[in-house]
């Protein structure tokens, strides 16, 4: 006996395919979403740690900051507190200047020169005097040019020739002269004799 099959097969096979290929499309547009689920919340993982990592560093860098305006603060503290100790050792030591004025005046002034005026503006010291010659001004100007550490400097303004009356008879004919020099404070003194303390160390050995 012979079967005819009358039913449309080929639209039957058509549309199993077609539900196989939908099937097939829904399965994987499922597998993508959970693919790119995944990778979407491996990345906000990676972000969340990277976050969390930048919040623990900018923590870090403000107290760094913090630490550097302390350090900052306490550098400028004790600059200033050693500038207000060298005020005061300079004032301690310029104390004595006028002391170790007239003791170098006295002991670098030549016979034969006398000192009839002295006036002191800050370190430069003005000196007005006479001598009995113009050899005994030279003299003086060697000495305070290189005989004390606590001058330096000389230099002589004016020197005129007048008589001094030594009696109603008696006249002597001398130099007047106008000259100024510095006087140093103990720091410039000690800066000055540091090489030559050295050099005499050193021809010791």
């Amino acid at each position: 006996m012979i079967l005819i099959n009358l039913l449309p097969h080929r639209e039957a096979a058509r549309k199993r395919r077609k539900e196989a290929f939908q099937a097939t499309m829904v399965a994987s547009l499922l597998l993508g979403l959970v693919i790119a689920g995944g990778i979407h919340l491996a990345f906000q993982a990676m972000i969340t740690s990277q976050q969390e990592r930048n919040a623990v560093l900018h923590r870090e860098i403000a107290i760094l900051e913090n630490q550097i305006k302390e350090i900052a603060n306490i550098e400028s503290e004790i600059a200033a507190l050693r500038a207000r100790q060298k005020a005061v050792e300079d004032l301690q030591s310029d104390r004595n200047m006028p002391v170790h004025l007239l003791n170098e005046i006295v002991r670098q002034l030549p016979d034969g020169v006398y000192v009839t005026n002295m006036r002191q503006e800050g370190q430069n010291i003005a000196i007005q005097g006479m001598a009995q010659s113009n050899e005994r001004i030279s003299e003086m100007l060697r000495n305070f040019g290189s005989g004390t550490p606590w001058l330096s400097k000389p230099e002589l303004i004016e020197i005129v020739a007048s008589n001094v009356s030594l009696s109603p008879k008696e006249q002597r004919r001398v130099a007047s002269f106008n000259m100024r020099v510095r006087l140093l404070n103990s720091g410039e003194v000690q800066k000055a004799q540091e090489p030559a303390a050295r050099g005499v160390s050193t021809s010791g050995k």
